[in-house]
């Protein structure tokens, strides 16, 4: 399997005629997402972070949030780029995709053909003291419905037929084993994890999708899987073992609580805390792993990626906000490295930023 590097290096090649702003660990692409996620290579993403047009909140200042008449064809669109995201991510990887309560319901069961969806997040958006926003200001008694103080966010992993419970690495220990030729019971007994009713032990657990090994426990596979000399090699454990770390000093639940972003000059009318970004991207991915966001806004997720050493590839179609994330993250570069940048105009009349060193340290 490719390292992280080369799949960026791939990528950065695939998309190289719509690119608007590069660095060494990020990518700003310019274009219909669609089109641009069609020619990414496939199992190169760890994670996707993307936050689509919602369509039932109908907002005329996001783009796509009013391009469909009927919820159908909002779901048709939604479910051409499930396929995209299934096919793009490493068997490993995951996914956050956020939407509005209403139709978070239909979402769910869309995603579940081809995911496997762990969790639906509530995002819940507790008011900053001194800043009520609308939930102070308007007449409850008006009130025909529970007055929609969250959002949602379906966190899924792909999916595969073959197992219990539909898990990649389940079908991916299953394949290796049945290679070196040895039986559940005989891989069993070579790592020693014999449980007491069931004879597979451990390892039946892990192929039926149940749960996983830890990395201990995968490098004793690895070790009896190749001393039968009949396979020559076994990933490492970061390509295999789907990322996720949450303690107790953090969100570990699914009931997430972050202030929205209070209104500034510039700010996009759908923008996510930054503080939640990073809280998605750190508890589901290693450093130097590659994140997209193909709805990408204001550029939060390429910003909260790099800040934590992660690759970036950022698409958006609206021109004005793909100058606004270039401006944003070559202003946040320099005012933590004070590396300088040059611009470039391009064929199109757009301008892109083209850093001479570093955009962030820390990726490998």
């Amino acid at each position: 399997m490719s390292t992280r590097a080369q799949d960026f290096e791939q990528i950065n090649i695939a998309l190289s005629d719509r690119i608007r702003a590069s660095a060494p660990n990020g990518i700003l692409a310019e274009g219909d997402s669609l089109e641009l996620l069609r020619k990414i290579p496939s199992n190169t993403i760890s994670l996707i972070l993307t936050d689509p047009p919602y369509h039932s909140t109908k907002k005329h200042n996001i783009y796509g949030d009013t391009q469909f008449q009927e919820d159908e064809h909002y779901l048709e669109w939604i479910e051409t780029y499930s396929s995209e995201w299934h096919r793009l991510l490493r068997p490993n990887g995951s996914i956050f995709c956020f939407c509005d309560s209403s139709m978070s319901a239909r979402l769910e069961i869309l995603f579940s053909r081809r995911f496997n969806v762990l969790s639906h997040i509530v995002w819940t958006k507790p008011n900053e003291p001194g800043f009520d926003g609308w939930k102070g200001k308007m007449k409850k008694e008006a009130l025909r419905q529970w007055y929609p103080h969250s959002e949602r966010i379906i966190f899924a992993e792909p999916a595969v037929e073959g197992n219990l419970f539909r898990s990649t690495f389940a079908q991916f220990l299953r394949d290796m084993r049945q290679a070196a030729g040895l039986s559940l019971k005989e891989l069993t007994a070579m790592i020693g994890a014999y449980g007491k009713v069931n004879h597979g032990g451990a390892v039946s657990n892990w192929e039926a999708g149940r749960n996983t090994p830890s990395r201990e426990q995968y490098e004793k596979v690895c070790s009896a899987i190749l001393e039968t000399g009949k396979v020559k090699y076994m990933p490492p454990y970061e390509d295999v073992i789907r990322v996720f770390s949450v303690n107790a000093s953090k969100e570990f639940t699914d009931i997430w609580t972050f202030p929205s972003v209070r209104p500034y000059k510039g700010k996009h009318p759908a923008e996510k805390p930054l503080a939640m970004l990073e809280h998605a991207i750190e508890a589901t991915t290693y450093p130097g792993d590659i994140v997209l966001d193909c709805f990408a806004g204001s550029g939060s997720t390429a910003l909260a990626a790099l800040n934590l050493g992660r690759r970036t590839i950022s698409i958006e179609v609206d021109q004005k906000w793909v100058k606004a994330i270039a401006t944003r993250l070559e202003v946040e570069s320099i005012k933590r490295n004070g590396k300088e940048y040059s611009y470039q105009p391009q064929e199109n009349g757009m301008s892109t930023f083209v850093h001479q060193l570093d955009l962030f340290s820390g990726v490998k």
